[in-house]
């Protein structure tokens, strides 16, 4: 049965735009392509988890990615997957980014001293795009189920799924809570209220 809200939105869009609806529900989720490879092959399981920032290992330039959640800080090599840092008991008053004028936490681990940018419940943004064209989406055509689309071309989303642009992640069993490129563009993340989902690729391509 169709409701009066659906019968005024449906009448709100145009032909394009709900072509394109139409295109994003079907698309399945698909693994990410080449070069992009699946960080562990699965999920990190992160129960409360509230936000992420991206750093870079001192001593091998690896991404990192910070985990805040209500249990603590986490830090993960985003190349191995490996958890390389954990807090179960930082500060109250840095404990989440809110506190601070841009969103921050205070690193741990190798990065210790240094500030990263928390994006998730309390705000903030991560990359939506890299240098060598890769682009990043976040949509919910049936909000609030958002869906993560990654494109080879800018971010168009014409023609079907699979071949310029591909579905990856459908958050439909937790709360979203943000996704994007690490600043070097060789990392994509997800991170919901449950998990992290992270790929990773070996070099930017040099000939986009």
């Amino acid at each position: 049965m169709i409701n009066s809200d659906e019968l005024d939105r449906d009448a709100l869009l145009s032909n394009y735009q709900q072509q394109r609806r139409d295109r994003l529900l079907a698309a399945p989720v698909l693994p990410a392509p080449a070069p992009w490879r699946p960080v562990l092959g699965k999920r990190t399981l992160i129960g409360g988890l509230l936000g992420i920032g991206f750093a870079v290992h001192p001593d091998n330039d690896h991404d990192l990615v910070m985990v805040v959640s209500a249990n603590g800080h986490g830090l993960f090599d985003a190349v191995t997957g490996d958890k390389i840092a954990r807090d179960h008991d930082p500060d109250l008053a840095t404990s989440t980014p809110d506190g601070s004028p841009d969103l921050t936490c205070p690193g741990l681990g190798p990065i210790t001293g240094t500030q990263v940018r928390i994006a998730g419940v309390f705000g903030g943004g991560l990359h939506h795009s890299t240098r060598d064209g890769w682009a990043l989406d976040i949509v919910a055509p049936e909000w609030p189920h958002e869906r993560v689309l990654l494109s080879a071309d800018g971010g168009t989303y014409n023609g079907p799924s699979g071949q310029s642009w591909w579905h990856i992640f459908h958050c439909d069993y937790s709360t979203f809570r943000a996704a994007g490129f690490s600043p070097s563009g060789l990392t994509l993340a997800v991170a919901t209220s449950s998990d992290l989902t992270l790929w990773h690729r070996q070099t930017l391509d040099t000939h986009s």
